[in-house]
């Protein structure tokens, strides 16, 4: 519409717009320097100052918005309240909020703050621009609530929502809301009382179309997150309409008291009103902006749409939305076609709130006795509500005390056990799992402790044994902690969905992966339901999700799974929000996973690439997409360069994370993986010893990655070197030591089994070797099937060991079975399928079955030829 009113009071603007448009200043001029910044052009003038386009000079080069703040305002109190704001704002990350990066002082004594450049034009504007349908508008505003929800969970309150600080650009086709100006607003204003709203020339500061009634009372009253959802209730009633409740420019010709007047004490129409009343010329531009009749759409805007808007735009704050989530919520039920929590006020509310307009008409005409009698009614009905309030103040009150309480317990149980713990132990340092065995003994022993409290701490020390690999120690305290909240708060509660996805990445780790997937299936379900599809919980239970999928080698569902999410996340959160890097990085494991190896590294470049312009270099989550690399270039059996990449990986994890950090000790194992790959035994052995040793320093010789990284240096002694006294040597105690960490059907518990049994085998203990295998082959056949390349590859070992130790006709039983099998399967399943030929005619020969050793090796001499 082309009297948008965000253009009718540019006195209030700030919207940074690509094209700088000329600001008079008396006091700064382009070229001017500001501390390490330098001005280069003004964008717009508002309230509180004016905005610039500014030049970081130091010490990173770079386009800012610096605002400089106006005459009247205290500089040092405006830029202490500022600082302790600005403690708060650094919480934040949001890709639809803009960051607030630095503030000070000008030389004339003005206060500035740097803001990140956003160039974009304000919400009501793009709609138009764009002529965005309703469901569109809705959609874009649902951002917008997600990310004041975001600030509000920080304990920030922007307090000046309104279109300008609302700003929306172009991101690759799709619009991307950034909201400016978090934290400037209390700093510059402090309470908002009639001394701050007037200046001495009485003019405004703020935006009065946009404030909350509690904002323009003069009574003191605080102003909370409520205030916020008040002003998002203006900004959708003009989306919807062309207009805000009250007319800017009418609200600031009544005068200062009046205007403050109607914010608090007059109700607005509702939009559906106001779009059946507009003139013939605010309905074309209406028309021409959503693409839509006026009157089809006040039909549209009736019934739900209208309830939601007033219950925002409640005077009466505890009557609004409680949080800007749900406000998002309950649009998103309105567009899904389901009941929305906003209904019609009650009979008994709109007789108070006409009791309130038309006081004097009904004392003039009312008799006395129905006058005592309707104000007994009333008094009695508002002491109720009264009542009814302060019951639920109390409640809130004693909810958030409690959640306080809650979290301090925790805090200084975790805390305590760790100051109680001595450096060292009889001249040994104590590892983090030890002090984590204390805290558990200390739990146990509690029996003073509430329920309620006992499973928040055996969450976080669940969680705790579970990052360090300790999934075991892990799995018994988030199970006990997840049967606590689903009994008592149920299903659906936010704790009781991530206390299971905590158990289920406890469960996924000891290969439990059946009851991790229906964990998670059941979380993103839920998720989906209650925050809908878009929140970053429901993309992170996702991720987890197709984790699950690809245990359960259902890799296209993982993918599909993925880059559904990586849709949603692009679109909602931007395309470097961190939630979008993590389902992106997803995606590409399940690519590796499928063997799509060169689309997989593809993928992990871009989103190394994305973090290293988000982080820096050296951001630890930087670092950690380097790993998730070379990882991708060791699967796809491109070593060369996972070990180019690790060369340069290691020493920046030794710097950022420390020499004996897991991360860091797991880069130099993985270093090791290729260059064994590499056949650089030599390199690869040092490599394993040097990592084994500092993760049995640090992590115990029980920790699953010195199992793990154990089981690979032994499997190249007995597979690769021949050398198996060593192999013998350093098996014989991790078998039962990954039996317990991982469970018997493990990948690692697996391995570790083969290549002890084969060490068995070649120093002389073949029956220690075969009895191994005979205990490993019917978990191979249940892990991997009875007609597997992988079975048949163990049946064939341990036949061959029967034969060496009288059990001959077993062994040659076994090996027709397997062979069998073998012919059955395609030839690159069995890429040594001539070894089977071989092994099956060599023991025929000992058995003095000549004619079927010669039958076996015709057999394959047939299959040589027709190569």
């Amino acid at each position: 519409m082309s009297d948008d009113p965000a253009d009718l009071h540019d006195a209030d603007r700030t919207v940074l717009v690509a094209g700088p448009r000329p600001v008079k200043s008396v006091f700064e001029q382009s070229g001017d320097c500001i501390a390490r910044y330098r001005l280069v052009a003004p964008l717009g003038e508002g309230g509180f100052g004016t905005v610039w386009l500014a030049e970081q000079v130091e010490p990173v080069t770079r386009q800012v918005a610096l605002k400089i703040i106006k005459l009247g305002m205290d500089t040092h109190e405006v830029i202490a309240r500022f600082e302790q704001e600005r403690q708060a704002l650094v919480m934040m990350d949001h890709a639809h909020i803009a960051k607030v990066l630095d503030a000070g002082a000008t030389d004339s004594g003005r206060p500035f703050f740097v803001m990140e450049l956003v160039r974009g034009v304000s919400i009501t504007r793009f709609c138009d621009d764009h002529k965005l349908n309703m469901r569109q508008r809705l959609e874009l505003f649902a951002d917008v609530c997600g990310a004041i929800h975001h600030a509000h969970q920080k304990g920030i309150i922007h307090r000046d929502i309104k279109p300008s600080n609302v700003l929306v650009c172009d991101n690759g086709g799709k619009p991307l809301v950034k909201i400016i100006d978090f934290g400037i607003a209390k700093a510059t204003q402090g309470k908002l009382t009639e001394r701050t709203l007037m200046t001495s020339q009485e003019q405004i500061i703020g935006t009065p179309a946009y404030m909350s009634p509690e904002q323009a009372s003069l009574t003191g009253m605080d102003v909370d997150t409520r205030s916020d959802i008040y002003s998002l209730g203006v900004l959708l009633y003009e989306l919807l309409a062309g207009r805000p409740p009250f007319d800017p420019k009418k609200l600031i010709s009544e005068g200062y008291h009046e205007m403050c007047r109607i914010i608090v004490e007059q109700e607005p129409p509702k939009p559906s009103a106001r779009l059946s009343s507009l003139g013939p010329e605010d309905a074309t531009a209406l028309q021409t902006a959503l693409q839509i009749d006026p009157q089809r759409l006040a039909r549209d805007v009736r019934g739900d749409l209208d309830w939601i808007v007033m219950k925002a735009l409640e005077k009466d704050r505890e009557r609004r939305y409680e949080t800007a989530n749900e406000f998002a919520l309950d649009l998103r039920r309105f567009l899904a076609n389901e009941p929305v929590l906003a209904s019609p006020p009650s009979a008994a509310y709109r007789f108070q709130k006409f009791a309130q307009r038309h006081r004097a008409a009904l004392l003039g005409t009312m008799t006395l006795a129905l006058v005592l009698i309707a104000a007994t009614v009333i008094s009695l009905w508002q002491a109720q509500v009264a009542l009814d309030a302060r019951q639920e103040a109390v409640a809130r009150a004693e909810k958030e005390r409690e959640a306080r309480l809650e979290a301090e317990a925790v805090t200084n149980f975790v805390k305590g056990v760790f100051q109680k713990s001595d450096p060292s132990r009889g001249g040994r340092t104590i590892t983090v799992a030890e002090t984590l065995d204390q805290a558990v003994k200390e739990l146990e022993g509690s029996v003073a402790m509430d329920v309620a409290r006992r499973s928040s701490l055996e969450s976080v020390l669940g969680c705790a044994y579970r990052d360090l690999g300790l999934y075991a120690e892990s799995e018994p305290l988030l199970r006990k902690a997840h049967e606590y909240f689903v009994t008592s708060l149920g299903t659906d509660h936010w704790s009781s969905v991530q206390s299971g996805l905590d158990l289920a990445r406890t469960l996924a780790g000891l290969g439990k992966t059946d009851e991790a997937l229906k964990l998670r299936e059941a979380a993103v379900a839920i998720r989906r339901r209650m925050l809908g599809p878009t929140d970053p919980s429901t993309l992170g239970a996702i991720t987890q999700l197709s984790a699950s999928y690809v245990d359960h080698n259902r890799v296209k569902e993982a993918i599909a799974l993925n880059e559904e999410a990586l849709q949603a996340a692009r679109g909602s959160l931007g395309p470097d929000h961190h939630i979008t890097r993590s389902v992106l990085s997803n995606l590409a494991a399940c690519y590796a996973s499928s063997g799509k190896f060169e689309e997989a590294s593809k993928l992990m470049q871009q989103v190394l690439e994305s973090t290293r312009r988000a982080k820096g270099a050296k951001h630890p989550s930087t670092l950690g997409d380097m790993m998730n690399l070379a990882n991708c270039y060791a699967q796809s059996g491109r070593l060369q360069e996972a070990v180019k990449l690790f060369d340069q990986l290691v020493p920046l994890k030794r710097e950022v994370l420390g020499p004996e950090h897991l991360e860091t000790l797991m880069a130099e194992g993985n270093r090791a993986l290729c260059l064994m790959g590499l056949e650089r035994y030599e390199d690869a052995e040092r490599g394993f010893k040097e990592v084994i040793g500092k993760l049995r320093k640090v992590l115990g010789d029980a920790h699953p990655q010195t199992l793990s990284y154990s089981m690979e240096l032994g499997r190249m002694y007995a597979f690769d070197l021949n050398r198996h006294r060593d192999a013998l040597a350093l098996l014989q105690p991790v078998l039962p030591a990954c039996r317990k960490a991982f469970g018997p059907g493990h990948p690692v518990t697996l391995d570790a089994t083969r290549a002890l049994a084969t060490a068995f085998s070649h120093t002389g203990s073949v029956k220690e070797g075969a009895a191994l295998l005979e205990e490993l082959l019917p978990v191979m056949i249940k892990a991997h099937g009875a007609e597997s390349s992988e079975t048949t590859g163990i049946m064939s070992n341990l036949a061959m060991m029967l034969a060496l130790i009288d059990r001959r006709d077993e062994g040659i039983a076994m090996l027709e079975k397997a062979l069998a099998i073998i012919r059955r399967l395609p030839p690159r399943e069995v890429p040594q399928r001539e070894a089977y030929f071989l092994n099956l005619a060599d023991v025929y020969e000992r058995a003095g079955r000549k004619d079927e050793a010669a039958g076996i090796k015709a057999e394959l001499q047939g299959k040589r030829g027709a190569r």
